[in-house]
């Protein structure tokens, strides 16, 4: 008897053994699955992270490009606004000089001179896009004019028109190289 009783206390073990195991595998099975599936779901999100900052960073590296293209750009087309600078007080010394009277012969020769000088130098600022700013007659504008003096309006003439340039003005294309100086009407 003792042999049967050892047999079923040997059957119950081993029954207890895999329901014990059954119960260990299925507890490590549903960790894992647990497990995986928390570690899915952080790399699907470390991934749409990624794939944010990815494509901000080339949004980024685009308006780089755009704003350093913008810059190239604006370089050649300003390229002469230092030297135009330079260049105007030349201009206004050179009409200055044609304004003299001369009387003589060599006087009237050297004028002539002074005149093909100042057409040259006209025709090379205008070459790389500096231009006179139209003032005398025209409205106010501050973004295009420096207001010296205020004169009263003549009769028939309207209020904040300029009446008279002491210095011209020069842009080139877009931006004010020099603003005119002038008097406005009050």
């Amino acid at each position: 008897m003792k042999c049967r009783k050892g047999r079923i206390r040997l059957a119950e073990k081993e029954n207890n053994f895999e329901q014990e195991t059954e119960k260990f595998e299925e507890e490590v099975t549903s960790e894992t699955e647990t497990n995986s599936e928390t570690e899915v779901a952080e790399l699907k999100q470390k991934l749409e992270d990624l794939e944010d900052q990815n494509l901000r960073l080339q949004a980024e590296i685009q308006n780089m490009r755009r704003r350093n293209k913008k810059e190239r750009e604006d370089a050649v087309r300003y390229r002469s606004q230092d030297l135009g600078k330079e260049i105007l007080p030349v201009l206004d010394n050179l009409e200055r000089a044609l304004e003299t009277e001369v009387s003589d012969e060599s006087g009237k020769s050297l004028k002539q001179g002074v005149e093909m000088v100042l057409e040259s130098f006209y025709r090379a600022i205008n070459s790389v896009g500096i231009e006179e700013i139209e003032a005398e007659g025209k409205p106010f504008d501050p973004n295009f004019h420096e207001a010296y003096a205020q004169v009263p309006a003549e009769e028939g003439q309207e209020s904040g028109v300029v009446a008279q340039v002491f210095e011209k003005g020069y842009k080139l294309h877009d931006r004010v190289l020099r603003a005119a100086k002038v008097t406005v009407t009050e």
